[in-house]
């Protein structure tokens, strides 16, 4: 490949031809612009896709399809397929998922996660413990303050594990403010061991906790899980 298509190709910031290494099937300039322009796009998609990926700080990857609705009889297929439509975060509604630990909770947020990088939008995934850690330290960590940039400008923001650890009154002001800025901006997924009525004991302030579900509820799916846990269900032992 001639070193100033390259040179040109660089300058344009076109990684596949940049590359030095892309050889077209067609010998008519137009269908071969085509080809490089096409692969361009799909390489670029890639790209995107890997970037999101990696902003998203989704721990694993879980789908729809390994859900298993005959294990968590309260969640139906219709529901999966709503949800996988991921019209309503088109539409900035919430969806907050409630039950006992390994029921399904995390699994089916993280289902959601990974279908919405992959349709395209900015996802954020944290638990409650990391997600406090992270707005109390952004005014002394560069990192935590790249972090609270991505989070406002995400269509999806997931807080896992809420209700299992102490809040202190700092970290549920802190909660609320969050809520509050991401309110009709963006959607919320939130998993919780905790019904509605415990949140103003994890808040430590009825009328905090009153205010954040207003908020959160306004627009917003609830589901509950029910049964016990998959991993006591299926725990192995050594004998």
């Amino acid at each position: 490949m001639k070193a100033e298509v390259i040179s040109l190709a660089k300058q344009f910031h076109l990684s596949v031809l940049s590359g030095g290494k892309f050889a077209s099937r067609y010998d008519n300039s137009e269908e071969c612009i085509l080809e490089v322009l096409r692969a361009e796009a799909v390489a670029r998609e890639k790209k995107a896709i890997a970037d999101r990926t990696k902003q998203a700080r989704l721990p694993t990857f879980k789908s729809f399809k390994e859900f298993d609705t005959d294990f968590q009889k309260s969640i139906t297929q219709q529901q999966l397929s709503t949800l996988e439509s991921l019209e309503w975060v088109e539409q900035a509604f919430n969806l907050v998922l409630i039950g006992p630990p390994g029921t399904g909770k995390t699994h089916l947020a993280l289902a959601v996660g990974n279908k919405a990088v992959e349709a395209g939008y900015k996802v954020f995934f944290a638990t409650m413990d990391s997600l406090m850690h992270i707005l109390k330290t952004q005014e002394i960590s560069v990192k935590s303050a790249a972090r609270v940039r991505w989070i406002n400008k995400c269509d999806l923001v997931i807080v896992d594990e809420v209700g299992y650890l102490p809040v202190s009154k700092t970290e549920a002001n802190l909660f609320f403010s969050l809520i509050s800025q991401l309110y009709e901006t963006a959607s919320v997924v939130i998993t919780s061991n905790k019904g509605f009525s415990g949140w103003a004991e994890l808040l430590g302030d009825a009328v905090l906790a009153t205010a954040l579900l207003d908020r959160l509820t306004h627009k917003c799916q609830v589901l509950t899980f029910e049964g016990e846990g998959w991993r006591i269900a299926h725990r192995k032992n050594i004998f």
